[in-house]
């Protein structure tokens, strides 16, 4: 009897330590959207807050190896350590930026207020500002180029880098694109497209980086509502053979092949703001704004049926999947906590408390 008593010990002690060692490899950090701050979570847990980061209304986090940056809504652009969770460095490039990207060599933020992409070395020393009388969005980085959208001129613009990406860039206009669409809110790049939606086109546009060359992709859209919150799009609705698009005004989630043919429109509960793949691409969790903002739903990707609902006490900003373990992590922003769904049996594992008013998740993983 010992004997098996040792034996079970020895498993559960070596399950925890497995346990815990795949949430060590993870670490969410967490926009609390109202306070200024980040919330920590580590093996499942708030570990602690880093604060005095600025306004935080649309703050959005990006790694690149293992240093972390954080770009604040009234234009700030911090470095951090995302092991040591302490602030390195901060310049203001702006009064208001909503998006950055992040490159070996750079990092490049498209400016809202001060209507300029601005481009600095990896430690925000100032390398070069490009002015282009309107607000900046949808800021992507493919080979040597540089690409965004001018949302008040309806514009999408190409920079070259004339070091070719062996050193600190030396960007130059390369190609401009008039008159795309109405509005560009955002852009998603995959493989050579740059992809990019528009607030007020029926259609999103492509650019091939490869042939510079433009194309749009109608889309079919039933009575537009009024939108509340503008859909986001991202590398997260990219995977398993599909692009998958969120409708801006439409209950409606449209599937295309990577060719952009069409294959199907997934009819939502509400108005779609952001569609995340898991990591297999088995799974697409779509959150919504208005009246629907409480809800998730979830949808098969191999039968686009919406097969699992869920509904929090508040408004759910953002959700991201684990890569290590099979959770879906959500914001609930009125509720001051972060839910935790277990995706092998689809229901409500837990709920992260100490964390107040969130909004983005983003996931570290540390590079070794």
């Amino acid at each position: 009897m010992k004997i098996k008593f040792k034996k079970i010990l020895l498993s559960t002690v070596l399950s925890a330590t497995l346990l815990t060692s795949l949430h060590a490899n993870e670490k969410f950090f967490v926009v609390e959207r109202e306070n200024s701050s980040l919330a920590v979570i580590e093996n499942g847990l708030v570990d602690t807050h880093i604060k005095d980061v600025h306004n935080m209304n649309h703050g959005v986090i990006k790694f690149y190896e293992n240093d972390g940056y954080l770009i604040s809504r009234d234009g700030y652009i911090m470095k951090f350590d995302p092991k040591t969770d302490k602030k390195l460095k901060e310049v203001k490039t702006s009064n208001s930026a909503i998006g950055f990207v992040i490159s070996k060599y750079y990092v490049a933020v498209a400016n809202y207020d001060n209507k300029s992409v601005d481009i600095l070395d990896r430690d925000l020393n100032p390398v070069q500002s490009f002015k282009t009388d309107s607000r900046n969005v949808g800021i992507k980085v493919y080979k040597d180029y540089l690409v965004f959208a001018q949302m008040d001129s309806d514009k999408i613009t190409i920079l070259h880098d004339k070091n070719k990406g062996k050193k600190i860039p030396n960007f130059e206009p390369f190609k401009e694109f008039d008159s795309v669409g109405v509005m560009p809110f955002d852009a998603m790049i995959m493989d050579n497209n740059f992809i990019v939606g528009f607030f007020k086109s029926p259609y999103f546009g492509v650019v091939n980086l490869d042939k510079m060359t433009f194309s749009k992709i109608n889309i079919e859209l039933d009575e537009r509502k009024p939108v509340l919150k503008v859909p986001h799009f991202g590398q997260w609705s990219i995977g398993g053979g599909h692009i998958y698009v969120p409708a801006v005004g439409d209950n409606k989630v449209f599937v295309y092949t990577p060719d952009f043919k069409f294959v199907k429109s997934i009819t939502t509960e509400g108005l779609p703001v952001f569609t995340a793949l898991s990591p297999d691409n088995r799974y697409l969790a779509v959150t919504f704004s208005g009246e629907k903002f409480p809800v998730i739903e979830i949808v098969d990707t191999k039968t686009f049926q919406v097969i699992k609902r869920f509904e929090f006490a508040g408004k759910v900003l953002h959700v991201r999947w684990s890569k290590d373990t099979p959770d879906l992590y959500v914001s609930v922003n009125d509720a001051n906590m972060i839910s935790v769904i277990d995706t092998n049996d689809w229901f409500i594992n837990r709920d992260i408390l100490q964390v107040q008013k969130p909004s983005g998740i983003f996931l570290f993983e540390e590079n070794k």
